[in-house]
């Protein structure tokens, strides 16, 4: 049995950030990482300081492989949890408020009906979205253990 070389597997996504994301100085905004099986990618995309509740957190994906994840910012100068005035802040090391676009490309085709996104507590999107199947390509099948 030979040794497979895995160097060349590595995806590297180019990734395009707009808006507030591209003007992050602390936490980063929009890394992403990129796995691949045999009928899925899986992406996960981190977003610290957004809240799912307030963000408008849109993800669109197309089914040339191209991923489009757009949001707003919320956090910023405001009212702080147990103050009642305003505060306007001197040091800023987290994202500053706006909308953001978050854009790549898969490494191939997907069906872009069949995905399923979590945002998970810790400010990471994750996304399973299926490679799009042509005619003649295999078919998994599930088999009942004899």
């Amino acid at each position: 049995m030979g040794v497979e070389d895995h160097s060349e597997s590595k995806v590297k996504p180019s990734v395009v950030l707009t808006g507030s994301a591209k003007e992050s100085y602390g936490p980063s905004i929009g890394g992403v990482d990129i796995g691949v099986s045999q009928n899925a990618f899986l992406f996960r995309v981190a977003l610290p300081s957004i809240r799912n509740d307030q963000s408008n957190l849109k993800c669109e994906i197309q089914s040339n492989g191209r991923v489009v994840i757009q949001g707003m910012i919320t956090q910023g100068t405001g009212v702080l949890e147990g103050l009642s005035s305003e505060c306007e802040m001197r040091v800023e090391k987290f994202c500053t408020p706006g909308p953001f676009t978050i854009s790549f490309t898969l490494p191939g085709s997907v069906d872009p009906r069949l995905f399923s996104p979590k945002f998970r507590p810790d400010g990471i999107l994750e996304v399973v979205v299926m490679k799009s199947r042509r005619p003649g390509d295999p078919v998994d099948a599930w088999v009942p253990p004899s």
